[in-house]
């Protein structure tokens, strides 16, 4: 997600990062596992790991993409570009399906996985972020504190999620990843990834990645970090972030505060 940003609104995020509200909630940091080369050019939007591969959407309008990337080389394998009047956003795979929103279009597209032809399309209301699944619902997310299950068969929503830090809704849910059963969301603007509890809706633990920025996207407005795949088979985590030249495996860290 793409919007106009200012340093008011990156202090107001970091104010309530900081409330007490949130700061009841335990926080874990990250510790680097490895690094691995990610296209300094990409904007990332949308990302999962799927049989050693990742899958990744890119944004901006006229330079969004929708790729297959080798995780150890951060090569290219295989690129779709979109309409120039399309923002790729989120992406998850279906049974062999790929599907993609966009930002304010109200339009997403299926792919088959295998190919990246297109087989189809579906619409929705509000702007597009993010998807995940969870086994049985697709999961979506349109910038508000709300997160969509969609019914795969259909795309229609099937069950809506408030998602709450001790009773605070928290807004700006962006890039989302299942792991171990909960649900993991970028908070756009922030360095934080939320860890919430798919049945209440509960901010279950917050992930720091603060000090994970590399040097060449500090200072850079739009290098937020957004992007979150997990190999299920491997129990890696992996994240990234818009512009970033690296692509980390990281490992939680409770931390004392």
């Amino acid at each position: 997600m793409r919007v106009p940003w200012s340093p008011l609104v990156a202090l107001l995020a970091v104010w309530l990062l900081a409330s007490p509200a949130f700061a009841a909630i335990p926080v874990y940091g990250v510790e680097v596992v490895r690094a691995y080369p990610h296209d300094p050019g990409a904007f990332t939007e949308g990302l999962f790991y799927e049989d050693g591969f990742l899958y990744e959407s890119t944004g901006l309008e006229g330079h969004s993409t929708l790729r297959k990337v080798d995780l150890a080389t951060g090569k290219v394998l295989k690129s779709l570009a979109l309409a120039p009047q399309y923002f790729g956003e989120g992406i998850v795979d279906w049974k062999g399906r790929l599907y993609q929103l966009t930002w304010m279009n109200h339009v997403g597209f299926i792919y088959d996985l295998a190919t990246f032809v297109q087989r189809g399309s579906f619409t929705y209301p509000g702007e597009g972020w993010a998807l995940t699944e969870d086994g049985h619902d697709i999961i979506m997310s349109d910038g508000t504190p709300q997160l969509r299950f969609l019914d795969p068969n259909t795309l229609k929503p099937v069950r809506l999620l408030t998602v709450r830090a001790d009773g605070v809704p928290v807004k700006n849910l962006n890039e989302l990843e299942w792991v171990k059963g909960e649900i993991l969301a970028n908070i756009w603007l922030t360095t934080r990834i939320a860890r919430i509890d798919p049945a209440t809706g509960k901010v279950t633990g917050w992930i720091d990645l603060t000090g994970l920025t590399p040097p060449e996207a500090v200072g850079n407005e739009e290098a937020v970090p957004n992007g979150i795949a997990y190999d299920a088979a491997h129990d890696r985590l992996f994240v990234t972030g818009k512009l970033w030249p690296k692509l980390f495996e990281v490992r939680l860290v409770k931390r004392a505060d």
